[in-house]
């Protein structure tokens, strides 16, 4: 699975980081959202899919 974050939706609720803390980090300049790596691990993927979900921008899409 593949994970991307679209910098012009984010607008940094954290909610993914706080689901995924493995998978995605928070800008220290604006706290907007990016994935720790393109490629998500089989262990968090469900967690990725939680935090699709729980993005109230949509901000986040992932590929199979």
């Amino acid at each position: 699975m593949k994970v991307h974050v679209d910098q012009g939706r984010c607008q940094g609720h954290t909610l993914c980081a706080m689901i995924a803390p493995k998978s995605f980090e928070l800008s220290d300049f604006d706290g907007h959202s990016t994935p720790t790596a393109e490629i998500v691990a089989d262990s968090e993927q469900e967690q990725v899919r939680e935090a699709v979900h729980s993005c109230p921008e949509r901000a986040i899409s992932i590929e199979e």
